[in-house]
C-alpha cells in the first residue's frame, strides 16, 4: 500500500517481543498505527509470555492485532488464540491437522476475527450479501473441498483428548531434543525453566570461528547419517531449527540426536587439529555410493568414516544421489539453456 510504513519490533534475550520497545514504537507511531503481527508460539520456539500485554499496547494506540497461528502443534487443547486479546488469527491446517506443508503442498486454514471485524469478512455470491463485506477472495467460500475432509477426519478420529495428547507430545519431543543437544549445540532461545515450545533453535554460529565448519556443512553431513536437515538459517542465520512434531517416536528422536552428537565430535576433531580444516567429512559431505566405491580416494579421512559414521548405518543406509555442489554458483552466474539462434 502506498505510504505504508513497516516498523520492526525487537525481541528480548528470551526470544519474546520486547514489550518496552513495542510500547515506545507504538507511542511514536500512535497517529498512524494500523496493526501488528505476532506469531504465537514465536518462530524462535518459545511461547510469547507477554502476548496479552502486547495486544493491550497496540489497542491503546488504536491498532489491531493479527496473531499468526503458523503452527498449532503447541496450542491445540492447551491454549485458545481467542483469549490472547487479538483481533484476527490465522489457524493453519498444515502439519497440525494432517495437511502437508512445503514443497508446493496445499495450504489452507480459517481466519478467525473478533466480532467487530466480522462484517468486513470476504463475501461470496453463494452466501447472503453483507453491505460492508469485501468481494470474494476464493472461488470456494468454505475452502478446498479436496483438503478439508482430511483435517475433518483427523479431528474426528483423534477426538479432544487425542488432539491434546498430540500437542503435549509435540512439546515434549522438542524439549527432549533441546535438553539432549544443549550441551553440544546451545539452544538459542528458551522460556521459563529453560523450556521451549514446539521447536528449538540450535546455535552453530560459534563453530565456524573455531573449526571453519558452517551450518550448511552440518546440513549436508546429516545426509550421510540418513537425515534431511532441519530448517536451516531461519529465523536466525547460522542455526538449525528443529521441529520434531508429535509424529516422531522416541527411537527416531534418539537416532537424530545421536547423529548430531556424532557430527559434533567430527567438528571437535577439526577444532583440535585431529582432522584437516579443509579436507574432512563435513566439508565434502554428502558422500555418494559412486564416490565411496571409486578406485581413487583422495581424502585424508577413510571411506568408512565417510559412508558409515555410525554402526547402525551398515544395516540401513541411505545413499545421497548426488554429491556436493556450489550452493550459490547458479545464483551468481547466468546460464542460458535456450536453443542457439543458429538452429532457428
Amino acid at each position: 500500500m502506498a505510504g505504508m510504513q513497516v516498523v520492526v519490533v525487537a525481541c528480548d534475550q528470551d526470544g519474546n517481543v520486547d514489550l518496552a520497545d513495542l510500547e515506545a514504537k507504538a507511542r511514536a507511531h500512535s497517529a498512524d498505527l494500523a496493526a501488528i503481527m505476532v506469531t504465537y508460539p514465536s518462530t524462535h520456539g518459545v511461547f510469547e509470555a507477554g502476548i496479552r500485554r502486547a495486544c493491550e499496547i497496540v489497542h491503546e494506540h488504536g491498532g489491531q492485532v493479527y496473531v499468526d497461528g503458523a503452527n498449532l502443534n503447541a496450542l491445540v487443547g492447551l491454549a485458545a488464540p481467542g483469549e490472547f486479546g487479538a483481533d484476527v488469527s490465522h489457524l493453519n491446517l498444515h502439519k497440525t491437522f494432517c495437511i502437508p506443508h512445503g514443497g508446493g503442498g496445499p495450504g489452507v486454514g480459517p481466519i478467525g476475527v473478533a466480532a467487530h471485524l466480522a462484517r468486513f469478512l470476504p463475501g461470496h455470491r453463494a452466501q447472503p450479501r453483507r453491505a460492508e463485506a469485501i468481494g470474494p477472495v476464493a472461488a470456494a467460500p468454505c475452502g478446498s473441498a479436496s483438503i478439508l475432509p482430511i483435517s475433518w477426519m483427523y479431528i474426528a478420529m483423534m477426538g479432544g483428548e487425542g488432539l491434546t495428547a498430540a500437542t503435549e507430545s509435540a512439546i515434549l519431543a522438542a524439549n527432549y531434543v533441546a535438553r539432549r543437544l544443549n550441551e553440544h549445540y546451545p539452544v538459542l532461545y528458551s522460556g521459563p525453566g529453560g523450556l521451549v515450545a514446539h521447536e528449538c533453535i540450535l546455535d552453530l554460529r560459534a563453530l565456524k570461528e573455531t573449526s571453519g565448519i558452517a551450518v550448511d556443512d552440518v546440513a549436508k553431513r546429516l545426509m550421510d547419517y540418513g537425515f534431511h536437515a532441519p530448517t536451516m538459517s531461519f529465523p536466525v542465520a547460522g542455526t538449525l531449527m528443529v521441529e520434531p512434531t508429535e509424529s516422531e517416536p522416541k527411537g527416531e528422536l534418539d537416532r537424530f540426536v545421536d547423529a548430531m552428537i556424532a557430527i559434533r565430535e567430527e567438528i571437535r576433531a577439526v577444532e583440535q587439529g585431529r582432522a584437516d580444516r579443509g579436507d574432512n567429512p563435513l566439508k565434502h559431505a554428502p558422500h555418494t555410493a559412486s564416490a565411496v566405491c571409486a578406485d581413487e580416494w583422495r581424502h585424508a579421512y577413510g571411506r568408512e568414516q565417510a559412508a558409515f559414521p555410525m554402526p547402525g548405518l551398515r544395516a540401513a543406509k541411505y545413499w545421497p544421489p548426488v554429491g556436493r555442489v556450489d550452493n550459490v554458483h547458479g545464483d551468481r552466474h547466468l546460464f542460458c539453456s535456450c536453443i542457439p539462434v543458429a538452429e532457428y
